[in-house]
């Protein structure tokens, strides 16, 4: 982070802060966040809903229509102009916040080896990968993260924020905010995923063993953070699971001091590459190692883009489970039967939705049904739309997509 920019970059950066606090003031912001609180700890009146256009943004908002001319403060531009347009554009329940937290400079050894990633020439192609992990006697390659903090860097970086825009907006320092665990993810970039499969059947032993590897690396990586001091409250705009916000009055616990602990923070987990995977196995060789770790928080999210329709029995047995994610390929019936008000039906539409041809009515047709079954089953419902890699330029799919979901939520909860 530079600590000098032009007078003209600061003039545009202090004007997009003066007007992300002006929004920030509004009395529908606090509102918001109050129907999150509620949401969140099972008690909402209303489905609640929230956009994460990610690979979109470059449609919505281009790079050229940038102001600042410095790379720190393009940034900066860039996440004060994606707070305006969400106000400016999308009919969803996502708070605005005058808050600006400055991450600490945490630097980490990693897990002691690279995956050897091959990536398309095209800069959003496909990817592919050489195995580095061939026997059980590899395995001594993964070595628990060793993490450490860069306080002369984190302490300028956030005397900058608090200079460029102090007066305007909340400047103040986070550690470690977002506490999420993805053993599998990492392993099969290492081994192979559909060398992962294999082993489930002809060398169980080894994947148990890495899995007990790393279940012990995440233990160690959470002590640092509590020695360290890196933990900081995440029951706000926090980053939840797969698509969720983590405002709640439930946390921190009762008995907080001051001092931030796990059991006073939300965690989430997910192992996509288990989506054709058994309930048996995926409880096997990705809950049984994710559980340990998952249980010192004080509450938790599962899931992401896998199915967990056949696997919700096992999910729901996670200490503190909170929300669950209802992938694009989730049958929602049969989930929304089974979760009832366990836990957040936090349900992810189809982003073919907004990236081909639009159709209204079965996008209306599609939340409609979804509503309706969450409501007879006593589901606290959430929509996430995200995912989304293109709106093949349509930016105003988004626009109608949330007036879709506004209008059916009206009408199913008048």
């Amino acid at each position: 982070m530079t600590t000098t920019i032009s007078t003209v970059d600061r003039n545009v950066i202090r004007d997009l802060a003066r007007r992300v606090a002006d929004v920030a003031a509004m009395p529908i912001q606090r509102q918001r966040v109050d129907a999150w609180k509620r949401h969140n700890a099972l008690r909402g009146e209303r489905p609640l809903i929230l956009l994460f256009p990610e690979g979109a943004w470059r449609e919505l908002l281009p790079e050229e229509t940038l102001l600042c001319e410095h790379a720190d403060a393009r940034g900066i531009e860039y996440a004060l102009r994606i707070r305006l347009y969400e106000h400016e554009h999308f009919r969803q329940d996502k708070p605005i916040e005058a808050d600006w937290p400055v991450q600490k400079h945490v630097r980490s050894t990693g897990w002691g080896l690279e995956a050897q990633w091959h990536y398309a020439d095209e800069a959003t192609g496909a990817r592919t990968f050489n195995p580095i992990l061939h026997t059980a006697a590899d395995l001594k390659k993964i070595q628990a993260p060793q993490l450490t903090v860069d306080e002369a860097s984190s302490r300028a970086a956030l005397e900058f924020a608090q200079g460029l825009f102090g007066d305007l907006l909340t400047v103040r320092p986070v550690g470690v905010t977002h506490i999420s665990f993805h053993a599998m993810n990492w392993y099969t970039g290492w081994r192979g995923l559909e060398q992962t499969m294999m082993d489930m059947y002809e060398n169980p032993g080894m994947l148990h063993e890495a899995m007990a590897i790393m279940q012990a690396g995440y233990e160690s990586m959470l002590r640092q953070y509590e020695q360290l001091g890196l933990l900081t409250l995440n029951n706000d705009a926090t980053y939840h699971n797969s698509g969720g916000v983590s405002y709640s009055d439930e946390l921190p616990q009762k008995d907080f001091t001051g001092t931030v602990r796990l059991c006073d923070m939300w965690a989430s987990a997910e192992t996509q590459e288990f989506a054709q995977v058994s309930p048996e196995m995926h409880a096997e060789f990705a809950l049984q190692y994710e559980k340990p770790l998952l249980a010192k928080f004080g509450l938790n999210g599962y899931g992401c883009c896998e199915d967990l329709t056949r696997k919700l029995d096992d999910v729901l047995t996670i200490p503190n489970i909170r929300r669950v994610s209802i992938s694009p390929w989730a049958d929602v019936d049969r989930c929304a039967a089974q979760l009832k008000n366990q836990a957040i039906f936090s349900w992810k539409p189809h982003p073919a939705q907004v990236a081909g041809g639009f159709h209204p009515e079965a996008v209306r047709d599609n939340i409609r049904h979804t509503i309706d079954v969450c409501k007879q089953n006593g589901c606290t419902l959430e929509m996430i739309l995200k995912d989304t890699h293109t709106c093949d330029g349509q930016t105003d799919r988004f626009d109608q997509w949330t007036k879709i979901a506004e209008e059916e939520i009206a009408r199913a909860y008048p």
